[in-house]
């Protein structure tokens, strides 16, 4: 064969490539992560061609036998990949045709890169949603551990960063367990989408040979072939999908790093990270750095990267493939490597927090964070709401002044500022009386954290049980 038509598509070019534009539109370099996945696509393709008779029995096991070869090479890191041969479905098959001939040929009838592609990627994300399914049901799992744990612990809520109200530690690590129940729900959402299979639908207009879609799609374990051809080849909602559901989970997870970084500094002082999750410094000897946090922290913002990346890469594409797809993969593994990462990191971390109770119950009583439960005790007496928050106030600015939390003032000292006031104030001013008095579904009382725990556990399995 001459070099102008060493390619599988050479026939009608009269000169050879550029080499510049040879690297240049070359996806090999990336695009062999695609390998096994590759190789099991055309491993059912051939399956399907024997089944209703365009390849014969000898045919098709004289290439699953030579696939399986390849898939040894490439195990074992022998397989030589080649740039001029563009992309892994052309390096793969271009070696099945050195192992066993002509027949290496045939098994491309039937099918395009098109589909071929699309469905390797769909293949791949499958494979990898299973992976990172594991590791966040991994860090959800440990996270209620840690919340059943600590349901007792109590610690500040905040808004504004402000000290608001005491709630446990038990139920703030549950609220981060919220966040990713739902990105668990979506992550299996996408799942769903995913798991559609375009081989078959050729270039962009099926093909002509007597291919049943449905034995593909059944021995690769997709719920159904694709509907429409044209769509099948150049859709990437599934990837955008994905990226979608990254770029969320990171913002979770970014969140709660945030919280982390600040809960270990000296000026919080909540936690102890263990040694394995943190670096020193190179110059100040007394360092101990939270740099997984951080880090994750700073992955996020690639993840929203890739999002507008691929959202960016699709918004102009007419039907049906275009060259610009070629452009999906890079920013769609790395998003995968980076969701993989940090749920592994989050996952092995989490659990090994270690709470510092005392620190936590001194910051939650010094910022009169048992105010609103002096103001809910006033109206249960009879005063109007507008009322009982002026004489709060009044009440804490004289605590302010005298350097006192409500619990700390006598019933004389309260009493300035409301008659009303009782002996019994002091049940509600204690920051147990605070945290308990919270008993309904959804509040911070220790009683509901563990119930809320235990319903998040049973919803954890029930999740993995329908996946």
């Amino acid at each position: 064969m001459s070099q102008a038509t060493n390619q599988s598509w050479g026939g009608r070019f009269s000169e050879p490539t550029d080499a510049f534009v040879a690297r240049f539109t070359a996806s090999v370099n990336f695009d062999q992560r695609l390998a096994r996945q590759d190789i099991q696509g055309s491993i059912a393709h051939a399956t399907m061609l024997a089944r209703v008779g365009v390849l014969t029995e000898d045919e098709r096991d004289a290439i699953i036998n030579g696939l399986t070869e390849i898939q040894g090479e490439i195990e074992r890191g022998e397989f030589q990949w080649s740039v001029p041969l563009e992309d892994v479905h052309m390096n793969i098959e271009a070696r099945l045709t050195d192992k066993i001939g002509i027949t290496g040929k045939k098994l491309h009838t039937g099918r395009s890169r098109n589909d071929q592609v699309a469905t390797d990627i769909r293949l791949f994300m499958r494979d990898e949603i299973d992976v990172i399914e594991a590791e966040l049901t991994r860090l959800r799992d440990g996270m209620i551990t840690l919340a059943e744990r600590e349901a007792d612990t109590i610690m500040p809520g905040f808004t504004h960063l402000q000290t608001a109200q005491p709630v446990t530690f038990g139920h703030h690590l549950l609220a981060w367990q919220e966040m990713l129940a739902r990105d668990h729900e979506r992550l299996l959402d996408c799942r769903k989408r995913v798991n559609v299979m375009p081989l078959g639908s050729a270039a962009l207009a099926g093909t002509t040979y007597p291919i049943d879609r449905h034995v593909t799609a059944e021995l690769l374990g997709f719920v159904r072939p694709s509907e429409n051809s044209l769509d099948a080849v150049s859709d990437r909602d599934f990837a955008i999908e994905f990226t979608s559901f990254a770029s969320i989970l990171l913002m979770h997870l970014s969140r709660m790093s945030e919280e982390l970084v600040l809960w270990t500094s000296a000026q919080f002082n909540f936690i102890d990270l263990p040694d394995r999750f943190c670096t020193g410094s190179s110059i100040m000897p007394q360092k101990k750095n939270p740099d997984v946090p951080e880090l994750v922290r700073g992955k996020t913002g690639r993840v929203y990267g890739h999002l507008m990346a691929l959202l960016t890469l699709m918004k102009s594409q007419p039907l049906a493939y275009n060259k610009d797809n070629q452009e999906d993969k890079e920013p769609l593994f790395d998003a995968v490597d980076t969701v993989r990462d940090c749920l592994k990191a989050f996952a092995d971390m989490v659990p090994a927090i270690e709470p510092k109770k005392d620190s936590m119950y001194e910051a939650a009583r010094r910022g009169f964070s048992t105010a609103t439960d002096l103001a809910d005790y006033l109206v249960r007496k009879g005063v109007a709401f507008r009322d009982a928050h002026e004489i709060v106030g009044l009440s804490v600015a004289y605590g302010l002044k005298s350097k006192k939390d409500l619990s700390e003032m006598t019933l004389e000292e309260l009493q300035q500022f409301s008659a009303i006031i009782e002996q019994d104030v002091f049940e509600v001013l204690t920051l147990e009386g605070s945290v308990a008095a919270r008993n309904h579904i959804g509040g911070t009382a220790p009683d509901q954290v563990r119930a809320a725990a235990s319903r998040a556990r049973d919803a954890l399995k029930a999740l993995q049980g329908a996946s």
